[in-house]
């Protein structure tokens, strides 16, 4: 079967069957027009990722600092989730140290949309809460930081 239709018939053989072609250097009939589009697949993923645990960890650093009449009873689980979400922007940083700068570039949509998922979440008043970031993304990737203390 021709590569181009392996890869619409069963991607996960056409993937098998590519890798061994790289492996053993058989470039010939090799399949870029997909293994390029399932790289640049690859790198939206990762970016998508991260910016999901950046939403995330923004909207749950909210909750510390603003939710106060839940602040007592839901602290831990919050701290617990910060905690989770810090570490999984910086695995994935450790492993694409170059993703720092398109994190850098996306807080302030990630904070918006972290925001807007806080604001539905709390039914608090819109202009209780900063729409642009109240913190920084180095305070916010800092695992000893928190907008309040107990």
């Amino acid at each position: 079967m021709e590569n181009t239709a392996l890869y619409e018939a069963d991607r996960q053989l056409w993937l098998a069957h590519t890798v061994a072609q790289l492996q053993t250097k058989n470039l010939t009939d090799l399949d870029f027009g997909n293994l390029v589009e399932e790289l640049e697949g690859l790198g939206r993923s990762e970016k998508q990722a991260i910016a999901s645990y950046l939403l995330r960890l923004c909207e749950h650093l909210l909750k510390v600092a603003y939710w106060e009449t839940e602040r007592e009873r839901c602290f831990r689980g919050w701290d617990v989730e910060i905690a989770h979400f810090r570490l999984q922007i910086q695995e994935r940083l450790s492993d694409s140290p170059s993703l720092k700068n398109w994190l850098t570039e996306n807080f302030p949509r990630q904070y918006r949309n972290g925001r807007k998922l806080f604001l539905k979440a709390s039914q608090l008043p819109a202009r209780l809460v900063a729409e642009t970031p109240v913190f920084t993304l180095e305070q916010a990737l800092d695992e000893d930081w928190l907008p309040w203390q107990p």
